[in-house]
């Protein structure tokens, strides 16, 4: 999706019937389609092939032919299985980037376990230092393992491409969840590589730094963040605490860490006596970062958050007028184009094999009778074309894509 914001062209191809897991995910739904599947499938095509028929599986081929990236997340071996893994079609067109994602890897004891977010989440120990202090293991509000794998292999990928540069050769990329998820625990799996030191939950707040962490006022919540001392001492003058400053149990961040439990009672009860807008207007211009613990509401009406563009809408053939969450990068010199909406099943069937391929109509119908592949009954007159296969990504190159008809 990333690289489609980029102006890439990008091909989802889909299993014909169901088509990609998450379309079923829900509710909600808007008409019948789902909004978690909305949510992550812009600026694609939609495919739908059989990739178990002979002629299913000769579309592939040739779409590997004329593109640049190639992206699956079937498990290892599938693929090569139906002479479509890396070293069958990089014959195809010896200059593919073909980035496969697991759940553990291309090759080890796992390799062959099927991966979702919240299974890696759970094996890599995210959920093990996730959750209030004192409290039960909690899964991440988002899928934060899948997000982390998806950016790992954007970056995979374009760095390929510039590697395919130098050389004139393709490459197989292995991206996969666990290990996404373990090279994001950061200086927590530091602590125990370095020092032996096994992790806890912390809620709201850092094992390391104090104060730093949510505390509760009359009416909500608000997150502050001292990361060193002048901001320590700023905390203290903000709430009217100015005897902490005094206190040599508090002078420096490892004191305050050594001393959490009294100080946290202390700032405590003083955060509780004010609402959160008054305490976010006593902190302006204080140098101290803080900021409320927002409703997914708020975020929306926050003025930041609208002045950084982050909400994208889109017309969908059946779910109308829909918006999700934008990209979060801008370019000085360039503007991507518009969004087109998340595509039907097998919306671009037809549109792909003709433009793309070459196929003439005599041949389309072929395939279409055969079921090697299905074409949806949207009236092509609504379509805003896009292409996928079920469990594969087929990104052409990130040139001038034309985002409608008119631009063709």
């Amino acid at each position: 999706m990333i690289l489609g914001d980029l102006g890439a062209e990008v091909i989802k191809v889909e299993r014909p019937g169901a088509g990609d897991d998450t379309r079923v995910w829900g509710p909600p739904f808007i008409s019948s389609e789902s909004v978690y599947f909305l949510s992550v499938n812009r600026n694609k095509k939609s495919i739908a092939v059989d990739l178990k028929h002979p002629r299913g599986a000769k579309i592939i081929k040739e779409l590997t032919a004329v593109c640049d990236v190639l992206v699956e997340n079937f498990l290892p071996g599938k693929l090569q299985q139906l002479n479509l893994g890396f070293e069958q079609l990089s014959k195809v067109n010896p200059q593919i980037i073909f980035c496969s994602i697991s759940g553990y890897g291309q090759t080890g004891p796992r390799s062959q376990s099927p991966g979702y977010d919240s299974i890696a989440s759970a094996v890599s120990g995210m959920m093990h230092i996730t959750g209030p202090e004192g409290g039960e293991p909690v899964r991440p509000g988002v899928a934060m393992t899948d997000l982390a794998t998806g950016l790992y292999a954007h970056g995979a990928i374009m760095a390929g491409l510039l590697q395919r540069q130098k050389t004139g050769r393709g490459i197989h990329i292995d991206c996969n969840l666990l290990s996404s998820q373990v090279s994001c625990l950061s200086h927590i799996a530091a602590n125990y590589l370095n020092a032996g030191k096994e992790a806890r939950r912390w809620g709201t707040a850092h094992e390391s730094i104090v104060p730093y962490q949510g505390f509760e006022t009359k009416d909500g919540h608000i997150v502050v963040a001292a990361g060193n001392d002048k901001q320590f001492v700023k905390v203290c003058e903000v709430l009217e605490l100015i005897e902490l400053n005094e206190d040599q149990r508090y002078k420096t961040n490892k004191l305050r860490v050594q001393n959490r439990k009294e100080l946290l009672h202390t700032l405590s009860q003083r955060f509780l006596q004010k609402n959160t807008a008054d305490w976010l207007r006593s902190f302006e211009g204080s140098g101290v970062p803080v900021g409320p613990i927002n409703s997914i509401q708020e975020v929306f009406s926050d003025p930041q958050v609208k002045h950084n563009d982050l909400i994208q809408e889109m017309n969908h053939p059946t779910a109308g007028r829909i918006s999700v969450p934008g990209p979060a990068v801008r370019f000085s010199s360039f503007t991507p184009g518009g969004p087109t909406p998340p595509p039907l099943i097998g919306q671009h069937t037809v549109q792909v094999l003709r433009d793309t391929l070459s196929y003439s109509d005599d041949i389309i119908k072929v395939l279409l009778e055969c079921k090697a592949v299905v074409q949806n009954k949207v009236d092509s007159s609504r379509m805003f074309h896009s292409l996928d296969l079920e469990d594969v990504d087929v990104i052409g190159e990130a040139e001038e894509i034309p985002r409608n008809e008119e631009d063709k």
